[in-house]
């Protein structure tokens, strides 16, 4: 009997070694940040009763925060433990607002959106400053600075 149990305990190690290997090779690939990202960091129904508009604004605000992101990550990188860092405090939100901007640019396509033209400058003579008052009849250089003139 125990010379059956010894026989299959180096089998079983070798199960679970293939099996932990196996394992490992498989979500290898899962952090990776490309075209590839998991559904997992965002809601796929998020931007479907969006308009162009909010599509716009919420596009406009996931690539600026998308730039924060990977500028704080740039950062941390400088310092001794910085990928460790950088890794463990901003990736995953990177990844997810890479994410939810693939389903925005999706919901943008879907919709036929077309980019607001940038606003037209300010007319100039809005901005035009007032004539100067012309003295009072009689009056040389302007209104009185008397101490007695009422104000």
């Amino acid at each position: 009997m125990f010379s059956r149990l010894s026989h299959c305990q180096p089998v079983s190690r070798a199960i679970v070694a293939l099996a932990l290997f196996t394992l490992g090779i498989a979500l290898s690939g899962c952090a990776q940040i490309g075209d590839t990202m998991s559904p997992a960091f965002a809601d796929p129904a998020k931007y479907d009763l969006y308009e162009c508009k909010q599509l716009e604004a919420e596009r406009k605000g996931l690539a600026a925060r998308a730039a924060e992101l990977q500028g704080l990550m740039a950062k941390a990188e400088t310092g001794v433990a910085g990928p460790v860092v950088a890794e463990m405090a901003y990736r995953n939100d990177l990844i997810s607002v890479r994410a939810q901007s693939k389903l925005a640019d999706e919901a943008w396509r879907r919709n036929k959106c077309h980019e607001t033209p940038p606003a037209a400058p300010a007319p100039a003579a809005a901005t035009a400053t007032p004539p100067a008052r012309s003295p009072g009849p009689g009056v040389k250089g302007g209104p009185s600075r008397a101490g007695s003139a009422v104000y």
